[in-house]
């Protein structure tokens, strides 16, 4: 049987081939469960011969103590995988055990798989089976192939709309996935939210465990994750809004126990490779994945490394500090590490995956200049070194999240110097539903003052992408409204870059 590219069905046992998952014989638990796969199935960190897939089980995701209602012990989860989506042709299974002190999460890291392959896989604890996912492994070092159709989100917060944008996502049949940030927000409810969140402002790893769980509730994000592999990173809000490195946005004497928890919390809930794992308060998330010779995914860290804020963070007019050489963004070691592997590259492609806004954007009318000091703006030494970095490849793409809003730049060398080379482009997708509706303010003040900055999108939604080896197209879809659920998605803008031209070209 061919395999597809169209939605898999979830149909009865019988259907599935469930007496296929007969794995190594184990001691079934006395106690039956309820089904436990209510926070889905996901798949990450494609390689050209494997892939991660992950699942916790949990039979109450809202559970306050952040366990699911799961027994104390650690349970066997059965694996399946397969070339076709009723697993006729089954080419592993396996048993791996979720245990109670990692939220009964599971990681499995394949090998040995065919590159550029699409994969169907599930799970099986006693008489539950899960939902199938697919997946796909990376093409072959050397291999350009047909191209590649990523979709990247970021910023979904679950009181302040409804996921519809992550099922539109799903719809698009992407091979690949990435999300920028802001998977979580660790606020409490509030009296405006449109969907009731659960548990208090995360500070420990029980809240840390509930926030993501409730988030694995939403059916739509779970659909996001089952259609394809994931690349995945942190920005501030999986912790305290903010964050810089070991400096909390207000003085807390028990952030680093904070972040601790947040950073297991992260990893037990997300298809991460075990070189992620982290270890007390530090977890290693920057790392570079290959799309054969097409595209290098150079996934970035912008927070764990960062100097503080200047100037007292937010905004600021005419902030000196921000141009100090030695302040950071990425620390030096992330920095060599990225620009070691932007030198090395041979991809036609070659793309950072990360959190915050990275061309310059002047957001005060007029001859003073007011910058974000959360973004690259408040590190220039950093950015101007990324930036001399990216021009030395074929073609360098900066993928972002964070402001909740579209938008589309053009990278220059020295942004200081309005004669200075193009040397990348980037997308800024906006938010899932951080925000609220949104409007249709044209921003026409911001981008008055910044001629390189093309677009600008005030609603919430995603980008999806095309890569090619003759160029990148990004089409930057909205929905209309996301406090209530089920909006459709439209295409706002299409940009095209050439190969070899990092200038945008709106079609």
């Amino acid at each position: 049987m061919p395999t597809t590219r169209r939605s898999v069905l979830v149909g009865s046992a019988a259907a599935l081939g469930l007496t296929a998952l007969a794995a190594p014989a184990l001691a079934t638990p006395s106690r039956k469960l309820s089904d436990p796969f209510t926070l889905g199935i996901a798949s990450g960190d494609p390689s050209a011969d494997g892939v991660v897939l992950w699942t916790r089980l949990a039979q109450d995701p809202l559970a306050l103590d952040g366990l699911g209602a799961m027994p104390d012990r650690a349970l066997p989860v059965r694996w399946q995988v397969a070339t076709d989506e009723r697993f006729h042709h089954v080419v592993r299974a396996g048993v791996e055990f979720a245990r109670p002190e990692s939220a009964h999460s599971v990681h499995i890291e394949l090998a040995g798989l065919r590159p550029g392959t699409e994969y169907f896989y599930r799970f099986r604890v006693q008489e539950h089976l899960s939902e199938t996912g697919r997946t796909r492994t990376a093409p072959a070092p050397g291999t350009v192939g047909t191209g590649l159709t990523m979709c990247f989100a970021s910023c979904a917060h679950y009181g302040e709309g409804y996921f519809t944008a992550y099922r539109r996502l799903a719809e698009d049949n992407p091979d690949l996935v990435l999300h920028l940030g802001d998977y979580q927000y660790e606020y409490a409810g509030k009296a405006a939210d449109v969907r009731a969140v659960v548990g208090p402002e995360t500070r420990t790893l029980a809240d840390y465990r509930l926030r993501h769980a409730q988030y694995k509730s939403d059916a739509d994000l779970r659909e996001a994750h089952r259609v394809a592999p994931w690349l995945v990173v942190f920005d501030d809000h999986e912790i305290e809004n903010n964050w810089a490195d070991d400096v909390p946005e207000q003085p807390d004497p028990a952030f680093p126990r904070r972040r601790a928890a947040a950073f297991q919390a992260y990893y037990e809930n997300m298809p991460l490779r075990a070189a992620a794992r982290p270890q007390g308060t530090d977890m290693r998330l920057y790392r570079s994945v290959r799309w054969g010779s097409l595209a290098t995914f150079h996934m970035l860290d912008t927070r764990q490394y960062r100097d503080d804020q200047a100037c007292g963070d937010g905004t600021k007019i005419d902030c000196a500090e921000r141009l100090n050489p030695a302040r950071t963004i990425t620390g030096a070691e992330q920095e060599r590490w990225l620009l070691d592997g932007l030198r090395a590259s041979r991809a036609r492609w070659d793309v950072l995956g990360q959190q915050v806004f990275f061309a310059q954007r002047d957001l005060t009318a007029g001859e003073r200049q007011g910058f974000s000091m959360d973004a690259w703006d408040g590190y220039q030494a950093s950015r101007d070194r990324v930036a001399a970095g990216l021009g030395g490849v074929r073609n360098g793409v900066v993928l972002t999240g964070d402001v909740h809003r579209h938008w589309a730049a053009e990278v220059k060398e020295r942004h200081d110097r309005p004669d200075s080379r193009g040397v990348a482009t980037e997308f800024v997708t906006t938010s899932i539903t951080s925000g609220g509706d949104g409007n249709d303010d044209a921003n026409a003040t911001v981008l008055a003052e910044n001629p390189h900055l093309k677009f600008s999108k005030n609603r919430r939604g995603y980008i999806r992408t095309r890569f090619t080896a003759d160029e990148l197209r990004a089409d930057y879809r909205v929905l209309p409204y996301v406090r209530t659920a089920g909006a459709q998605a439209e295409t706002a803008a299409t940009f095209v870059v050439e190969d070899r031209d990092p200038t945008l070209h709106r079609v």
